[in-house]
């Protein structure tokens, strides 16, 4: 046989044939791998990779609590505990051997309705089923889990040994349920389009940073797509607690609030309302509430924070910065004369009328103030204010003078900056002046006027207002929060004390809008506001009018200690400032009196001064007991009695102690005496005694003096 001798040329093309078919045999048997692998292996393949892998998590640290100013917990968060049970992990003879004692633990101290037998049975089906997560309970207690790690099987070790899986929760609580709730805030994890994300909001969501502390990391084993577990015998990086806040918020001045405004949002069937409650020399928000219908409108709820980010027209309370403006510039004092003209009065081509009418005509300058008439304030201003561009640009300088052009920067996310016309603007008319003078074409937040009140109240000087007194770790304090002091000065000395003069009349003048909430016990500088939400459209399309009634001040007028606005919007009865708004604050201020001792003098300051009608009528008793109290109380009185027991006789400017005689075998007499001392007598001379009523001895059946040898019973009238 001829063997033929492969050319060189013959031989590479042998050569990269054969390389061609060996790259293609490999290919094809990686295509059919990947084809198994796909079709046939993938499920299972994707399964065991899921139950396989092991990532580094993030650890979400304890969040910070939030205090009140007396370190109450406003908001904390409480651990808890999802317990569940990897069956595969125990041995199957081990199960077997320790089922029925684990059911019968299960029985007694987790699902107390279960039996024994119905707590095996699932655990054989959970067993039988192979579930590597199977739930003992989502919500465990930290004394309960430690009960649980005793029984049988989960006492074996770790979650590689027993198949005990716990997983430690926080819930956030509220120890006082929806006070200052809005406020407080939340902060809380939802789903949306593009994944989970977190929404929070008020002080949750302003010191986020500090109360969130730093996340932690642990490594998770996933049971199943979704599904990761921790994993006990690998190291992890321990998250830090977050920080703790101390707030301003008095929660007793809060409760207050909260019920008197929710009380007038009843009373009234208003839409919503907040009141503010602010400490003038440190700018200390003591009580902040927000309560407005929910969105059913079945009931009213901490919705949304309207103190501090809903911007609206103020209204009448806006006045008393015009009338200070007019007061800086040396344009009016408030015995100045003024022309309501009844309340009625033409600006260009439209027409301003006051709330009610007065048939007023020329008054004083505080007058128009007293009775808050839109005329004459706006007449003013209108006169020495709106005749040039810079008459116009002055009145809006001495408003920015007054900080209110500017916002608080208050420590809470969302507040709205103020809305002042700038003169140079097209949306400024001629009418922009008389009527942003009485509190239209200006917007204004309740927590923006609020400040500007209170640096009236407090001389002059303008305060931040402050939410965040402090910020702790462990109990220790980490910082502390000064107040700030925002201008040292927004008028003269001067403009202050007749503004807070003219704000007294409001309240204590018979003809003040607010002489509703006057009282003689302290004085109360106050302005009410009644603006009507929906004028334009009212007048131009004729729709019902809407209102907003409010009402801000300052008390004890003389001493000033807090500063509050208080807000109804949309109330359906009642409408003005005075009567919706203006008695809320006046309940917040009774009880804030109350509680400031130091703000006012006490009744008992003065030397004490006795007389027939102001020295007490003792009872009758025992000579020892009246000679204490009249010691411990520093009353006047002279002791004449020879007996141990005595009665209290008034002789002038001094109590007479005189002799009570008591004798044995006779009935005494007991009238005047408190039932402890007339049972002793009378039962000590063995008789038996039945009482009527309560209260001091009014009358006895029978007569003192009379021998006790016929006498068994005697009726005791108390009174």
């Amino acid at each position: 046989m001829k063997i033929t001798k492969l050319t060189p040329k013959q031989d590479v093309l042998w050569r990269i044939y054969l390389t061609f078919a060996l790259m293609g045999f490999i290919g094809i048997l990686i295509m059919g791998r990947i084809a198994s692998i796909q079709y046939f292996e993938g499920s299972q393949l994707r399964e065991k990779a899921e139950q396989e892998h092991i990532a580094l998590k993030d650890v979400k640290a304890p969040r910070g609590n939030i205090l009140a100013d007396d370190g109450s917990l406003l908001a904390t968060s409480l651990p808890y505990f999802k317990v569940h049970w990897d069956t595969k992990v125990v041995p199957r003879d081990t199960f077997d051997r320790y089922v029925d004692t684990l059911a019968t633990c299960l029985a007694t101290y987790v699902y107390t309705d279960k039996t024994p037998g119905l707590c095996r049975q699932e655990l054989i089906n959970a067993r039988d089923s192979s579930r590597r997560y199977h739930p003992i309970l989502p919500n465990v207690s930290y004394i309960l889990l430690q009960k649980i790690k005793e029984f049988p099987i989960f006492s074996m070790g770790d979650r590689l040994k027993s198949g005990l899986i716990v997983e430690q929760m926080a819930k956030r609580q509220y120890p006082f349920k929806m006070l200052a709730h809005r406020t407080i805030g939340y902060s809380r994890v939802v789903q949306t389009a593009s994944g989970p994300d977190t929404l929070s909001v008020g002080l949750e969501r302003s010191f986020n940073d500090v109360l969130a502390g730093e996340q932690g990391k642990q490594y998770m084993q996933r049971l199943s797509k979704d599904l990761w577990v921790p994993v006990d015998d690998i190291s992890k990086i321990e998250p830090r607690a977050g920080q703790d806040i101390v707030t301003t918020i008095d929660v007793n001045i809060q409760d207050v609030t909260e019920r008197a405004l929710l009380e007038s949002l009843q009373q009234y069937e208003g839409e919503h309302g907040c009141a503010i409650v602010m400490d003038v020399k440190t700018g200390a928000i003591k009580a902040i509430a927000n309560i407005g219908f929910n969105k059913k409108r079945t009931e009213f709820w901490e919705n949304y924070n309207y103190a501090v980010g809903e911007r609206t027209e103020p209204g009448s309370t806006f006045k008393l910065a015009s009338i200070m403006a007019l007061m800086e510039d040396g344009y009016v004092k408030p015995t100045d004369t003024v022309n309501l003209n009844e309340g009625r009065w033409q600006f260009y081509d439209e027409t301003m009328e006051d709330a009610s009418y007065h048939g007023l005509r020329l008054t004083t300058v505080g007058k128009a103030f007293e009775i808050s008439s839109n005329v004459g304030i706006a007449k003013l201003t209108h006169k020495y204010y709106n005749k040039s561009k810079e008459g116009q640009s002055q009145f809006i300088q001495r408003l920015s003078d007054m900080v209110l052009t500017q916002s608080t920067n208050v420590d809470i996310d969302g507040e709205r900056e103020p809305y002042i016309k700038d003169p140079n603007n097209s949306d400024w008319s001629g009418i922009t002046i008389p009527w942003m003078s009485i509190g239209y074409e200006s917007e204004l937040t309740p927590l923006q006027m609020l400040t500007f009140y209170s640096a009236v109240a407090n001389g002059g000087q303008m305060m931040k207002p402050q939410i965040v007194t402090e910020i702790r770790s462990y109990g220790s304090v980490v910082k502390k929060i000064p107040p700030k002091v925002v201008k040292r000065r927004i008028a003269s000395e001067a403009t202050i004390q007749a503004a807070t003069d003219m704000l007294k009349r409001v309240v204590a003048s018979p003809k003040g809008t607010a002489h509703k909430i006057y009282t003689p016990r302290y004085a109360i500088a106050g302005k009410t506001g009644t603006a009507i939400m929906n004028y334009k459209a009212h007048k131009q399309k004729g729709e019902a009018k809407r209102y907003r009634g409010s009402f801000a001040g300052f008390f004890p007028a003389d001493n000033p200690a807090y500063a509050c606005v208080v807000v109804i919007t949309n109330p359906r009865t009642g409408f003005y400032g005075g009567r919706v708004a203006a008695p809320v604050f006046r309940k917040i201020a009774d009880y804030c009196y109350s509680l400031s001792l130091g703000s006012h003098k006490a009744l008992n300051a003065d030397e004490a001064v006795y007389t027939d009608a102001t020295l007490p009528r003792l009872p009758v008793g025992q000579k020892e007991d009246l000679n204490y109290i009249m010691k411990e109380l520093n009353l006047p009185f002279a002791d004449s009695s020879a007996t141990p027991w005595a009665v209290g006789m008034i002789r002038n400017d001094s109590i007479n102690l005189r002799s009570r005689n008591v004798q044995k075998d006779v009935v005494p007499n007991v009238v005047g005496m408190g039932l402890k001392d007339a049972l002793f007598l009378l039962e000590n001379n063995r008789l038996r005694v039945r009482v009527l009523g309560v209260g001091k001895v009014k009358s006895q059946s029978v007569p003192a003096g009379r021998s006790i040898q016929s006498v068994q019973t005697i009726t005791l009238v108390l009174g």
